[in-house]
């Protein structure tokens, strides 16, 4: 048994106890005299004196990266200056925001003027309807000129000084301050992006701007400027609309993407704010701060794109069209837009996409002015549209491999069987569609039909095939369809098919009309990326190839996004339903002869792309393309394309040219060849082109 233990010990120790509590409590009671007795007055005068309030700390947008990690968005460190209410009075508030204006004007800093007057002369800025709709808020007489209208607010603001100009200052602020509300925990904000000087007097005169705080933030910056500005599109503020769905996340002063990758990838690219706890005194004065919670800066998304290869196309395409326009190839056109793409035939992956005219992201970021807003809207080149998705075209002869391996699939030609071609198609009485080459090519295979892009041939095969039939091979390649790429705004451009002229043109389908759609006009309208997907499935055999962007997502922890979910994300976002084109595999024997073909196009005497590439080091596959597009002041508009796949014999990419009013498919090919030539690692040479070339352009039904 235990040892037991006495009366006597039970009550020392509680005696002990009941001693120790005595003792702490006495500790408390002198303690809390202490404060409340003796230095009470003194902290309630701390008290009074001190406010606390939490700022956000702007989380870092993430990186877009090319292939290679060059940085082609990213963010730099500015500041902006906020304001919040402090306990002072209307008289040394307005003296406080004098100063700090006086201060931005002299630095030539920007902020926000929403008072719908200006002065000198005094004019209202505001439409009647809405000028009405004002007074009556603001409880002024309807017949109140502008300057009546100013002075009620100097009154309503207890504004002192009497300059007009000081007046506007303080009134500017105050008005924000009216209509936005601001307190001790929610801020206006002045002025963004500050100079250096700016920041450096503020914080020299933190005393004289009270409820003046400093916040840090990262700001958008594009290093390259307009390097694949319609592959990172654009951002800009958010709105009302769309904070009050997201307010979770963003506040009212954030960001958000517009257009292109900044618009598809904004979950990732959106870090998450962290939280500052700011100490002031009660006149506005900062007395310390501390971080509660740590920023999470976004995502990095890494593109496909080659830096290199994506400024080289540029390049190449701009002056590709100020050649034809300044009439570097004999004449002169009206030419002033084109698009280029270059992709990885294997993988779909996107290298380079270059749309002409382009823009400059960064002025969108803050907010864009009025003046850079109205000249891309009203320039009538549209340099905001990413034409490679967003434009579709009638392809003219680079159709022409669908006709050809249509025929030989279904067996209405075989490859070596020859057509008459007399220069005109007898398909009716009144419907006689000429060849480019009007004396006629004589008799003709199918191999040198796309050598010479003989219209009179295919005129023959799609009449054989009916229209329903090259319809269904178009679609295997993806004709008609959205890639799915991962950027805004694609277009499913038009497959020629009874369907489509029945939906369009409300009748029902012509014979004649396939003879046109065979060559690649009627109603067959793709975009540049639609036919880059059907190059590259087509030398791949028939296996088909999805066009793709991404290459990867980097969160801030170096960890990498399931590549899976980020597809289910943009197809989601995208609204894109991913179709099987079907089944199909064309026969190696085909094949072979329509590369082939297309090979004799740029390397074989009479090839219509031979004078580009007849001195390359490296084999081509090509074609050349010259499409109708109507008339514009009273003069034919002829786009031209082409397409081509190096190396012939092991293709590693294709690349699609469209110069739109181009006038001869030969043209465009020149930037595929400066394409090709930095792909490689090739030096430039000299390319002599024949200035005496006959252009050849499909005729089609009218």
């Amino acid at each position: 048994m235990g040892k037991r233990i006495s009366k006597e010990q039970i009550n020392l120790r509680f005696n002990i106890l009941t001693l120790f509590i005595y003792l702490i409590g006495t500790v408390l009671i002198i303690q809390l005299f202490n404060l409340q007795i003796v230095h009470g007055k003194e902290y309630r005068e701390q008290s009074n004196t001190r406010l606390t309030r939490a700022s956000v700390i702007s989380a870092s947008r993430g990186d877009i990266l090319d292939r290679s990690g060059n940085v082609l968005a990213t963010v730099k460190t500015t500041y902006s200056i906020e304001l919040y209410k402090t306990n002072i009075n209307s008289e040394d508030l307005n003296k406080s925001i004098l100063e700090l204006i006086n201060l931005l004007d002299k630095n030539g800093e920007t902020y926000t003027k929403t008072f719908p007057i200006k002065i000198n002369p005094f004019e209202y800025t505001i439409a009647d309807k809405q000028l009405e709709k004002w007074k009556e808020k603001y409880k002024i007489d309807k017949d109140a000129t502008a300057e009546e209208a100013f002075y009620y607010f100097k009154e309503k603001y207890k504004i002192s000084d009497e300059n007009v100009e000081d007046i506007m200052k303080i009134i500017t602020i105050r008005y924000r301050i009216t209509t936005e509300g601001y307190s001790n925990t929610k801020s206006i904000l002045i002025s963004s992006n500050i100079k250096n000087e700016t920041l450096a007097e503020i914080s020299e005169r933190n005393n004289s701007f009270a409820g003046i705080t400093i916040n840090t933030e990262s700001t958008r910056t594009y290093p390259s400027g307009s390097l694949a500005s319609h592959i990172m599109g654009y951002i800009g503020k958010i709105s009302e609309e769309e904070y009050e769905e997201k307010k979770d996340r963003y506040r009212r002063t954030d960001v958000i993407g517009r257009t292109g990758i900044e618009s598809v990838f904004e979950k990732y690219l959106k870090g998450e704010d962290g939280e500052k706890q700011i100490e002031m005194s009660v006149d506005g004065t900062i007395t310390a701060e501390y971080v509660t919670k740590e920023p999470k800066a976004g995502a990095s998304v890494v593109l496909t794109i080659d830096a290199n290869l994506q400024r080289k196309t540029e390049e190449a395409l701009k002056a590709n069209i100020e050649k034809i326009a300044n009439g570097g190839f004999s004449e002169e056109r009206d030419t002033q837009c084109g698009s280029a793409v270059v992709m990885k035939v294997d993988t779909g992956e996107i290298l380079a996409m270059a749309s002409y005219p382009n823009y400059e992201p960064e002025k969108f970021v803050g907010g864009i002015s009025t003046a850079d807003w109205n000249n891309y809207i009203n320039d009538e080149r549209k340099p905001l549209i990413n034409r490679t998705i967003q434009s579709s075209y009638a392809p003219g002869s680079i159709f022409k491999m669908v006709t050809a391996i249509a025929g030989l699939e279904t067996g209405v030609i075989t490859t070596n069987e020859k057509i008459y071609d007399t220069g005109k198609y007898k398909y009716s009485n009144d419907y006689q569609p000429e060849c480019w080459y009007k004396s006629g090519h004589g008799y003709i295979n199918v191999m040198d039909a796309i050598k010479k892009s003989c219209n009179y041939f295919f005129y023959e095969v799609g009449n054989r095939l009916g229209i329903d039939r090259l319809a269904q091979y178009a679609k295997y390649f993806g004709l008609g369809r959205k890639t799915g790429i991962e950027l805004t705004g694609e277009t499913a451009g038009v497959l020629a098919s009874k369907e489509a002229k029945a939906k369009i043109a409300k009748e029902s389908w012509q014979g004649g009309e396939t003879l046109s759609a065979a060559i690649g006009q009627s109603y067959n309208s793709f975009t540049p990326l639609q036919m880059a997907k059907y190059i590259a499935t087509f030398v791949n055999g028939g296996k088909e190839v999805k066009p793709t962007i991404i290459k990867s997502i980097i969160n801030s922890d170096l960890t990498e996004e399931n590549k899976e979910e980020i597809r289910r994300y943009t197809n989601q976002k995208l609204g894109i339903v991913e179709e099987n084109n079907g089944e199909f595999s064309i026969k190696q024997e085909y094949l072979s002869v329509i590369l082939e073909g297309m090979r004799s196009v740029t390397n074989e005497t009479g090839g219509t792309a031979y004078s580009i590439f007849k001195d390359f080091d490296i084999e081509v596959g090509g074609k050349t393309g010259s499409a109708q597009a109507g008339k514009k002041d009273g003069k034919d508009v002829v786009h031209a394309w082409f397409m081509g796949f190096a190396p012939f014999d092991k293709p590693e990419i294709a690349v699609v040219v469209m110069i739109e009013n181009g006038s001869h498919g030969s043209y465009s090919a020149e930037v595929v060849r400066e394409i090709m030539e930095e792909y490689f690692g090739m030096n430039s040479t000299n390319v002599n082109e024949s200035t005496t070339a006959i252009p050849y352009v499909e005729q089609t039904r009218r």
